[in-house]
């Protein structure tokens, strides 16, 4: 991440093992790799939550990151994100990227709910939750992305495969 964060895709990509694109340089993904890099050194058990590269293929193709934004908070909620690159998105990888955000949070005995929080203009990640069991329980307003719906699904039922395949 703090090669990421000085625009250093080489050395991030060497780190690693795979190829980056531009994409996980922009303004946008180095805002999350300075924040995340702050939550980590806060507590470096934090690491093992945090933002992964999607790789698909058998050359390794990055093609966006997913993870969680942090652990289990005190009643065992966790809140996911998943961002694709621009010339991957509608494939289906987001999908892919949350069934398998799904299957670690239920895998994890202290997670009970799992989070996602949508701006209400962004159709296709309302469409990707759809059929997960989530419900919309509020909403927020987020200093980066500004108003935010708040959905929640139990962690066994948003894995339990309730979801059109």
């Amino acid at each position: 991440m703090s090669a990421l964060l000085e625009g250093d895709l080489s050395a991030a990509g060497r780190t690693a093992g795979v190829t980056l694109s531009d994409y996980f340089v922009t303004d946008r993904a180095r805002w999350l790799w300075r924040f995340r890099l702050g939550q980590i050194a806060a507590d470096p058990g934090h690491a093992r939550w945090m933002a992964r590269q999607a790789v698909i293929g058998e050359e390794g193709v990055v093609i966006g990151h997913c993870g969680f934004h942090g652990p289990p908070d005190e009643v065992g909620m966790v809140e996911i994100g998943y961002s694709v690159a621009p010339d991957f998105r509608r494939r289906g990888y987001a999908r892919a990227m949350l069934v398998e955000l799904l299957r670690r949070a239920a895998a994890e005995p202290a997670v009970r709910t799992v989070r996602a929080t949508i701006s209400p203009d962004n159709v296709a990640s309302l469409a990707t939750i759809s059929g997960f069991g989530f419900v919309e329980v509020g909403e927020q307003w987020d200093e980066e992305d500004g108003r935010e719906l708040v959905f929640e699904a139990p962690a066994d039922l948003a894995s339990g495969g309730g979801h059109e395949g």
